[in-house]
């Protein structure tokens, strides 16, 4: 490239860097003054106490941040075009990394609260509500485990009324019919297993009414969570439907029936009472006997198999005890900052766009350097700085002539006056006179 495109090239990119200095801060106070504005709406949230004082606060905040933010890319945006050596030129950036960090730190996240921060908080109540809703369900599975017992309660209780109703029609057991000792075992042995049915179905009701109550405050919740209109008063009723969903969920944990259930299964072996055999000879009451002591296995074996069912049941997870923690919009948004990636990138983007300026201006600076390092003096004097040149020569020119004494006059030689000259006269020569001369015509 030649010298004389070089130097234009310089020039033009001198020009242009002149002419967008008054852009340069327009657009740094503008992005100063919307990242301080949503600052004043975040962190408008944070604070407590009266209007006055809250609204006092938000605005020395914002107003501090404003004026830190446009200090700060305005220095990156001088200095860091002029390092002319690389290490100065690293650790500004790395001072640019730092105070960018601090500018997050300060109003970035404050930024994002104000673009998401009520949006954040609906997310933290439809997050709390589907907790809930399965802590509900799953204190609901416990309290109805039990249930689950009913279809094997309900056989060992008309199997043991069966052969009580077959040993006192046709004496199936011991060859002798009547209403005996083994009959009285079967029918007492139904009827335990009888009540064991009622006491599990007679918790169902109360099962079913909380559970009924229950889904009535999950149902409030789920509308304060898609109501429009400010969060705030909806998170304060949303909390207040929480208290009353816990008393709910630990009521339907003390109705479960299982640990009663386990208890009974015991019972009926541990309790086991068998009648005295009543057969009038040996014969009979033998066979009672056998009978009774093969009742007793199966009520043992009975025992056993309820006992089991109703720990598995106990051994299934207990609900934990929730609690609600309300948060702040600018809490929310810390906690869920990963469902609102583009309002992180919004709010960061307002206060770090500037550093894209500051990268623009110091490659610019650099070309402009490597064009006007291989200019001479001459290349880079243009016409008007030529002008300008022999203006302020002739200035200085005439400043120095008014400033120097004028010299003295030399003093003239005088000169001896002297007669005019006569013309010499010779006695030989006689003078004719003009006017006596007479001109004769031929």
């Amino acid at each position: 490239m030649s010298n004389h495109s070089t130097s234009a090239s310089a020039s033009r990119l001198r020009n242009h860097i002149a002419s967008l200095q008054t852009m340069t801060r327009f657009v740094l106070a503008t992005l100063a003054l919307a990242s301080g504005v949503y600052t004043y709406l975040g962190v408008r949230g944070l604070l407590d106490g009266s209007a006055t004082l809250v609204f006092l606060g938000a605005i020395i905040y914002s107003v501090a941040v404003s004026v830190g933010i446009y200090g700060f890319w305005t220095y990156l945006i001088r200095f860091v075009p002029e390092m002319r050596d690389g290490a100065s030129r690293i650790a500004l950036f790395l001072i640019m990394i730092v105070g960018s960090v601090m500018i997050i730190a300060m109003s970035s996240w404050l930024n994002a609260a104000a673009l998401a921060g009520s949006a954040a908080v609906e997310q933290h109540l439809a997050t709390t509500q589907q907790e809930y809703t399965a802590d509900l369900d799953q204190a609901h599975s416990n309290a109805l485990g039990a249930l689950s017992l009913l279809p094997d309660i309900q056989r060992a209780q008309e199997r043991f009324a069966r052969l009580a109703e077959d040993e006192r029609a046709s004496g199936a057991l011991t060859g002798t019919s009547g209403s005996g000792s083994v009959v009285q075992l079967l029918t007492q042995m139904s009827a335990q297993m009888n009540e064991l049915q009622a006491t599990i179905e007679g918790s169902r009701e109360r099962v079913q009414t909380l559970f009924e109550e229950g889904q009535l405050h999950l149902t409030a919740m789920r509308q304060l969570v898609s109501a429009s209109g400010p969060v705030e008063p909806r998170a304060n009723e949303f909390a207040q439907e929480t208290v009353a969903l816990s008393g709910v969920i630990a009521s339907l944990e003390q109705t479960s029936i299982a640990p009663s259930v386990a208890r009974a299964a015991q019972d009926l072996s541990m309790g086991f009472i068998a009648p005295v055999t009543s057969g009038a000879d040996a014969d009979l009451a033998g066979r009672q006997s056998t009978v009774m002591e093969t009742v007793r296995a199966s009520v043992a074996a009975q025992s056993a198999a309820l006992s089991e069912a109703a720990n598995e049941i106990l051994a299934q997870p207990r609900v934990d005890e929730r609690r609600f923690v309300p948060l702040s919009s600018a809490e929310a948004v810390l906690v869920y900052a990963t469902s609102f990636l583009p309002s992180w990138a919004g709010a960061i983007s307002i206060d770090l766009l500037p550093g894209v300026f500051v990268a623009v201006m110091a490659v610019v600076m650099a070309a402009l350097r490597r064009n006007e390092d291989g200019l001479t003096d001459a290349d880079r004097i243009t016409a008007a700085d030529m002008l300008r040149s022999i203006e302020l020569h002739e200035t200085l020119a005439a400043a120095r002539a008014a400033r120097q004494p004028a010299p003295a006059p030399e003093p003239e030689p005088e000169i001896a006056e002297t007669p005019p000259a006569q013309p010499a006269t010779n006695e030989n020569v006689t003078p004719l006179s003009l006017n006596e001369r007479k001109r004769f015509e031929p």
